[in-house]
């Protein structure tokens, strides 16, 4: 007898996709089906795809009757609250042939003939017909969430969605590599798919077809390198390729040390993954049409750039590479991003080198250590960023080390002496402009300083010319003078541009120069908590 869902436990078998009845967006996995100790009937065990979607790991009073993915993502319920899904048309229907949302009508869109979405206005009593009749000439559709568990009848999708480019299958039921291929066929105009939260099988007994996809999105897929490299003849014209959330950890090309094929990816996307070795970046740089490689969030700990061999210049035509919260700690990680051969974007962001409060360097180190890269942490830099952070780069290693010990400096510093060079900096003299050399320690720093602490009242910011021998200590004793701050105990951040939080100065005994200051720097004054 059918329960409330409209399903029976016939409907239902061992490794189908479902969601929660009246709930498309918790989905999960049937891992069992039969009695259980206890309650009498019929159950059904589902691992969950949220880690704490369900009550166990598929335990119960001790009984074990499937093996869940957590021990919180599993769970038995009855057939009623589940629910099989329902097909691609189907939900095409039921998100765009009734009632509306202003979001649903925004995924309704055609292209202008300067190739900009114009979307779909549908109004007054006319409004369902009008829509049936502008189906024929969408462009993009948006069914995520639907619980999308099949695409028949092939026929019907492609009379209804013939100029059809961009779909959105996200977080449904969908599963079967040939399912995909059998729509994309119907589809013949798709060109972008996304098939995000989908749990995608492993076993590909049959290359599926995508000959016309140029944009595909695999993100928490649940995909393999394996699934990847099984999938590469069938989307030949790809040129973007989204796999993040994963799990990814081995890249394993099928053919020799190095993946290949993929003649027209320009961007791959690995960010969430498990990825923990450069080595297994490297097995990627034979991509000659690779752009933009994606690699935020994994667990990377050092880069290099490999030694080039005859038959292909690594990484050859790579122009951004995305490194934001990895664990990379070492400076020498930054200087081989210089071998690149054009690379110009680069995102180190959160990572400990990164980082000044993990003993990592700030902003204007990177700029300086980093030759030809036109954007850090996806914020510009300017030709007077760069010379500004160049040459206070020059003074902090002046400042730091011994100038004879030329050895050192170049294996710590090696862009010290070319730098030198460019800025015309002597051992203690700088050209600055036209106005002739100056020694280091007569060249006055602008420093802006403004107070934030509460107790400190409303103060204009001052604006004042100091030396750069003067040490932290010094400038808090400054600072209580300027602004006549009685019995506060002040803490000193200097604020730089394109970091998300003020760097601490918390060495009193370090000086401006020490510090890397420029001719210009605003220096923020709060209260010791």
């Amino acid at each position: 007898m059918a329960d409330q869902s409209g399903e029976t436990v016939a409907a239902f078998r061992i490794g189908q996709r479902v969601h929660a009845a009246g709930d498309p967006r918790r989905t999960g996995t049937i891992r069992y089906i039969g009695p259980i100790s206890g309650p009498d009937g019929e159950w059904i065990g589902v691992d969950w795809d949220a880690d704490s979607g369900g009550k166990h790991d598929g335990t119960v009073n001790g009984a074990r009757y499937f093996s869940a993915r957590t021990s919180s993502s599993g769970s038995f319920v009855r057939a009623k609250a589940l629910s099989a899904g329902i097909s691609f048309l189907d939900a095409v229907y039921r998100r765009y042939r009734g009632e509306s949302t202003k979001e649903e009508e925004d995924e309704m869109y055609v292209f202008s003939t300067s190739q900009r979405r114009v979307s779909v206005e549908l109004v007054g009593k006319n409004k369902v017909e009008e829509k049936l009749k502008k189906f024929e000439e969408l462009l993009g559709i948006s069914v995520s969430f639907m619980g999308v568990s099949s695409v028949e009848p092939l026929g019907q999708i492609s009379t209804l969605l013939p100029k059809l480019k961009e779909l959105d299958l996200s977080g449904n039921l969908l599963s079967n590599w040939q399912d995909i291929a059998s729509l994309c066929e119907a589809l013949l105009s798709l060109q972008m798919l996304d098939l995000t939260s989908n749990l995608m099988e492993h076993e590909v007994t049959e290359y599926p077809s995508l000959k016309n996809i140029h944009l595909l999105v695999l993100n928490n897929c649940g995909i393999t390198w394996d699934v990847v490299e099984k999938l590469k003849v069938s989307v030949p014209l790809v040129a973007e390729l989204h796999l993040m959330a994963n799990e990814l950890k081995m890249i394993e090309p099928t053919a020799g040390p190095f993946v290949q094929e993929f003649n027209s990816l320009r961007l791959l996307n690995l960010e969430a993954n498990n990825i923990d070795s450069w080595d297994e970046i490297l097995k990627l740089s034979h991509l000659r049409s690779l752009e933009e490689l994606h690699l935020n969030k994994n667990k990377l700990k050092t880069i290099y750039y490999p030694s080039s061999d005859a038959s292909c210049v690594p990484f050859e035509n790579l122009q951004c590479l995305l490194l934001g919260r990895n664990d990379i700690n070492d400076v020498a990680s930054v200087d081989s991003l210089n071998s690149f051969p054009s690379l110009v974007d680069v995102r180190l962001s959160e990572n400990p080198v990164a980082d000044p409060a993990k003993g990592g360097v700030p902003r204007f180190v990177l700029i300086a250590r980093l030759s030809k890269v036109k954007i850090l942490n996806g914020s510009e830099i300017s030709p007077r960023e760069r010379r500004e952070s160049e040459i206070r780069y020059i003074r902090l290693i002046m400042a730091k080390m011994q100038l004879n010990n030329l050895e050192e400096i170049h294996r710590a510093h090696p862009r010290f002496v070319e730098l030198k060079a460019l800025h015309g900096i002597e051992d203690e003299k700088l050209q600055a402009g036209g106005s002739g050399p100056q020694t280091l320690a007569s060249t006055l720093i602008n420093l802006t300083l403004k107070c934030v602490g509460p107790s400190m009242g409303e103060k204009q910011s001052l604006t004042k010319k100091l030396p750069p021998s003067v040490t932290v200590a010094k400038l808090k004793a400054l600072c209580e003078s300027f602004f006549k701050l009685k019995d506060i105990k002040l803490r000193l951040f200097l604020e730089e541009k394109g970091s998300p939080l003020p760097l601490p100065l918390d060495d009193d005994m370090a000086t401006l120069m020490e510090l890397g200051l420029g001719t210009e720097a605003t220096i923020i004054i709060d209260e010791e908590n």
